[in-house]
């Protein structure tokens, strides 16, 4: 029996393969061997699950190229390291796909998680539920990723719009500045909650913010039954994730295409 096997199975059964739509207006679709994800620009498009192999690899490729054209939206294939066949993510890269940085899928239980949130001196947690508190998070990403965060913040918008029992986020405000944020995706009627972009601005990097976040939203996962926690951690956060307890099952690469 291998526990990290046997949670690996656990996840692409709740997941991938009977994954839900993330936001209003998205659909999950069941093509063939692929699950994916599909709807308006802002959000997230792409390819969740796939059982591929050499026979029937190119094929799918090509059909998913195919539907999102159509629908006029790039797309992200989240290719796994225990997919297959070996070589998917060089066939995608023959097919115009672009990979971007590769990811750790990283677990733990959000009971070992939902320890005391200790904040350093003038810093307060506040939780997100008005569209000033999406712009502030929309803010904070910004400055701590270099990035355009404005399709986080739509969605952010959208799912506590709709759906608000599905996400949480949390601000971290350092004399009422925000200066770190992150979110939480509940994923109903599965064992697992999701942290997701937890970022802190620089000069606040190496305070303990980014673990409070972890606790914080522990918390919260731990309280409406979800007994797992898991992360696409990036190298940088990697190391801290797995210093608080946190254990890896494989890797994840986004394969991109616009």
């Amino acid at each position: 029996m291998n526990p990290a096997h046997d949670l690996l199975a656990l996840y692409d059964d709740q997941l991938r393969r009977a994954a839900r739509p993330d936001g209003p207006g998205c659909r999950i679709e069941r093509a063939g061997p692929v699950v994916r994800q599909t709807g308006p620009a802002h959000a997230w498009n792409g390819v969740l699950w796939s059982g591929l192999d050499d026979g029937t690899a190119d094929a799918a490729v090509a059909a998913q190229l195919a539907h999102y054209r159509a629908e006029g939206v790039p797309f992200e294939w989240k290719l796994y390291g225990h997919d297959g066949p070996a070589d998917l993510g060089a066939r995608l890269l023959a097919a115009g796909f672009e990979a971007e940085e590769p990811e750790t899928l990283l677990v733990a239980e959000a009971s070992a998680q939902a320890g005391p949130v200790d904040l350093p001196d003038g810093v307060e947690l506040r939780d997100v539920t008005d569209p000033e508190g999406v712009r502030r998070v929309v803010e904070v990403h910004e400055r701590a990723f270099g990035t355009d965060s404005s399709d986080l913040g739509r969605r952010l918008l959208d799912r506590l719009a709709a759906d608000p029992g599905t996400v949480t986020a949390v601000l971290a405000l350092a004399d009422g500045v925000p200066v770190s944020a992150a979110r939480l995706e509940l994923y109903p009627g599965t064992d697992f909650a999701g942290l997701w972009g937890g970022g802190t601005v620089e000069e606040w990097r190496g305070r303990g913010l980014y673990r409070a976040l972890v606790a914080h939203r522990a918390r919260v996962a731990a309280a409406h039954g979800h007994r797992w926690l898991q992360v696409d951690a990036a190298p940088t956060s990697r190391p801290i994730l797995q210093r608080l307890g946190f254990v890896p099952l494989t890797t994840t690469t986004p394969y991109v295409h616009a």
